[in-house]
């Protein structure tokens, strides 16, 4: 009795090996004829056999699983077909690493970095165009192709930002904060004699033996910093757009352990802080910014926009004018100053609106605003001197002229504003 069943074991074995053959010759007769639809239905019934294979069978069938999916990929690029390909090959390059070897791997790799390149390029191109959508699908599925290829999942989490997919976005930039991304770039550099200027090298060796060529001096070596704390506050900044406050602080938090001197992110933590109402928090994050960077104008300029974000137009007004001081060139300190000036605009416009019938207060009221405008003038010229024909700084003049009577430089004003629209 046991030798008939392990005689009928031996001939179920005998049967599926026979069976997995034949379906494997028939995936590759048909990926040969470029017929990926009936690859695939090999395939599917070699999937159910090939557990209890040999590894070079594996091997095999998950070379061919992976040219199937690959082909079918260039008629219906969906995220499904690309997966499934690059899940067969990475589990064929991992399967023949274990064995100790090459046969298919070296058939495999030239397909893979295809499909990358192919993707890579679609994804770039997408984003570009500023089609924010299109391109987190794409460069997210670049990463999912070569997971080493980590900056591409760092370009689909911003890209899903710019499209507003903030659920998605916080997915993809979790991702790189739990795979410890940190983006650091190595770059080799060196000058060329002939033309001055200095040119990237692709890698050490290159660039030494460039310096050994005597066309090549002073090589240098650089490297980026770490884009971790960048990460982290996306991850804040994500959690802002979706209105959790709290999470995003913690985020923020946890971005300043890593770097505890930036002052972006202090600055973030102090907006925060001020939208729950902890004016303390923002008070000491607001000192501990300026201690660490007090001559830094965007600083100033940044706490600027933050006071006039809360009201405080006065508080925004001395921040600008700080930043001036610091940078006399900073166009968008002068427009903020500007604008800052302008707010008391509103309240003198309400009070007019008030007294339409009261003519002679009404003429008073005028007369402030003329005066405000006047005040305001000086500063949008000089933005205008600093970034000539910027087409909302010309509109503003032109208002401001008109409404001043200062009929001669109004003119002038919109002839350069019909110029540029």
């Amino acid at each position: 009795m046991k030798k008939q069943i392990l005689l009928l074991l031996t001939l179920f074995i005998s049967l599926t090996t026979f069976a997995q053959k034949n379906e494997l010759k028939a995936a590759d007769k048909a990926i040969k004829k470029m017929d990926f639809a009936t690859a695939k239905a090999s395939i599917s019934q070699a999937e159910s056999l090939i557990a209890n294979a040999d590894d070079k069978t594996k091997a095999k069938f998950y070379y061919l699983k992976g040219q199937t999916y690959a082909g079918l990929s260039k008629t219906a690029p969906t995220a499904e077909n690309y997966k499934a390909a690059a899940d067969s090959y990475n589990t064929l390059f991992d399967l023949e690493k274990k064995i100790k070897s090459k046969k298919y791997t070296v058939l495999a790799e030239p397909s893979l970095n295809t499909m990358i390149s192919d993707i890579s390029a679609k994804g770039i191109k997408s984003y570009q165009d500023k089609n924010y959508e299109a391109a987190k699908n794409e460069l997210y599925q670049v990463y999912t192709l070569s997971k080493k290829d980590t900056a591409f999942l760092e370009y689909a989490a911003n890209s899903a930002y710019l499209a507003k997919d903030y659920d998605t976005a916080l997915d993809y930039f979790t991702q790189l904060k739990e795979v410890g991304y940190t983006g650091i770039l190595t770059e080799y550099t060196a000058k060329n004699v002939e033309t001055g200027e200095r040119e990237n090298m692709a890698s050490k060796t290159q660039m030494d033996l460039m310096i050994k060529s005597k066309q090549y001096v002073e090589p240098k070596t650089t490297t980026s910093e770490s884009k971790q704390p960048s990460i982290i506050k996306n991850i804040a900044f994500v959690y802002v757009e979706k209105g959790d406050t709290e999470k995003a602080i913690a985020a923020v938090k946890d971005a300043r352990k890593i770097a505890p001197n930036d002052v972006n992110l202090i600055l973030t933590e102090a907006n925060l802080q001020i939208k729950l109402g902890n004016k303390d928090e923002f008070a000491a994050l607001m000192n501990q910014a300026i201690e660490l960077d007090p001559t830094n104008a965007s600083l100033y300029f940044n706490l600027g926009v933050i006071s006039g974000e809360q009201g405080d137009i006065e508080k925004a007004k001395e921040y600008y004018n700080k930043a001036i001081e610091l940078k006399p060139d900073y166009v968008d300190a002068y427009v903020n100053l500007g604008s800052a000036i302008l707010e008391g605009d509103k309240a003198l416009v309400e009070e007019m609106n008030q007294n339409l019938s009261n003519f002679d207060k009404y003429d008073k009221i005028k007369a402030k605003q003329v005066v405000l405008y006047k005040k305001a003038i000086p500063v949008y010229e000089k933005a205008n001197e600093l970034k000539p024909n910027d087409i909302d700084t010309v509109r503003t003049l032109m208002s401001l002229y008109e409404n001043a009577e200062m009929d001669d430089k109004f003119t002038e004003m919109k002839k350069i504003y019909d110029s540029l629209k």
